[in-house]
């Protein structure tokens, strides 16, 4: 059979023959077993589901590169994350991902691509809860050409995927760094306790540590270094609240996606509403906007999904006084008791209130100290940033690439270069 159709909205042909899914892979959907989070244990091996890691427990029912297709969720329709993943090493599956391994006509990680690439919204079936069943999971058509040729695309491909995760690990690392040093100075205090016991603070110069007091005195909350301030977090920034976009509705010129909680989780604007541009330009979002969203599921990151227009529930934090790692990293220090607090909210959407913010109480260094602490963690957040705005500039070449690859519509040599540009 030869593809002469469109899918996914590709829309081109190729001499590449249509296979079905189930005469290219080696199903396992029987060794799954599911166990209930009160029967868990602890471990080191993940245990997925149907969106990822969902879980680490311990023990192991999978060993090596095996293929993950979502069963069920609402996410096979939205596709917020990404509906295949390979997981490798040792690994526990649930019963809401399909699992499987390519055989001698398709490798694993090809198939991981091609399934990426399809619209599968016909194999679905439910109303209310989409399902793809075992059945129509191995009827899903996909292009499937020589192995050498899905090798080429894997490498094409998978060097973009892997400069990605690359830029990610370091983002992590740079995120840790600067919440480390932080708490150190700021919440633990540490260069002040060094002092008082006659050390010399750890991670500084002396001129640095000379603008630290040698001792603390008595604040509304606690023992706090001399000369330094408590305030309420919503002192050191402005916590902007987003609008009800839906009285915004897209004009269809130079339109605005809606960034809501689903885009500030994932990252990006892919697949988001649309709306007017025509709203208070301090309500759009730019790269390196600090987002806290207050309501069902608590977030705070630094955005790099492009502009975008600020939904409610969402608070756009800024500030004209403090830096923006101060007011984002405190932000974050509140984030687990504010979670704790919509937690407790007898409502179907826990929420935390404006007063929430105005409790969260934050210390502040005399200037000096405050300068101190920006030669340092101001590059930090601008990296983050700037390798976040990376990754991204990658990920859509990705996906820009990879049903145009899959398809045959773009030759391997034109797509090697783009790459080799971009990764240069």
């Amino acid at each position: 059979m030869v593809m002469q159709q469109k899918m996914g909205g590709w829309g081109m042909s190729s001499e590449w023959p249509l296979l079905k899914l189930g005469d290219l892979t080696v199903n396992l959907d029987t060794k799954r077993k599911p166990v209930k989070e009160a029967d868990r244990k602890s471990g080191p091996y993940p245990y997925y589901g149907a969106s990822g890691i969902v879980d680490y427990v311990n023990g192991y029912i999978f060993n090596g590169e095996h293929l993950l297709i979502a069963e069920d969720g609402e996410n096979l329709r939205t596709r917020q994350t990404p509906i295949a993943f390979r997981a490798c090493g040792k690994f526990w599956v649930n019963n809401h991902a399909h699992i499987v391994v390519g055989n001698e006509r398709a490798s694993t990680r090809y198939l991981e691509y091609a399934v990426l690439g399809l619209d599968i919204t016909s194999y679905l079936t439910g109303a209310v809860m989409p399902k793809l069943t075992q059945g129509n999971l191995n009827r899903i058509e996909v292009p499937c050409p020589p192995r050498e040729v899905q090798d080429a695309i894997v490498g094409v491909l998978g060097s973009l995927d892997d400069r990605i995760t690359l830029l990610r690990e370091t983002n992590a690392t740079l995120e840790a760094i600067a919440q480390a040093l932080f708490k150190s100075w700021f919440v633990d205090f540490d260069p002040v306790r060094a002092k008082m016991e006659g050390r010399p603070p750890t991670g500084m110069d002396e001129a640095t540590a000379a603008l630290f007091p040698d001792s603390f005195e008595e604040s509304e909350l606690d023992l706090v270094p001399r000369g330094w301030r408590v305030i309420a977090l919503d002192e050191i920034a402005n916590y902007l609240n987003g609008l009800p976009l839906q009285k915004f509705p897209a004009t269809g010129q130079d339109d605005l996606p809606v960034i809501k909680i689903a885009q500030l989780r994932k990252g990006d604007s892919v697949g988001a509403d649309m709306a007017s541009r025509n709203i208070k330009p301090e309500y759009i979002i730019q790269n390196g906007d600090v987002l806290f969203s207050w309501s069902g599921s608590l977030e705070v990151a630094i955005w790099c999904g492009g502009e975008g227009a600020l939904n409610q529930h969402l608070f756009k934090v800024t500030s004209t006084n403090y830096p923006k790692w101060l007011y984002y990293l405190w932000t974050r220090h509140h984030l687990e008791h504010f979670r704790q607090v919509a937690a407790s909210k007898a409502t179907t959407m826990g929420h935390i209130q404006r007063a929430h913010l105005s409790g969260a109480k934050v210390f502040v260094p005399p200037k000096e100290v405050l300068l101190a602490a920006n030669t340092v963690l101001q590059p930090i957040i601008e990296r983050l940033i700037e390798t976040a705005l990376q990754a991204q500039t990658l990920s859509t070449l990705r996906d820009t690439l990879l049903p145009r690859l899959i398809s045959g519509q773009l030759r391997l040599r034109e797509a090697e270069q783009q790459v080799e540009e971009a990764l240069a």
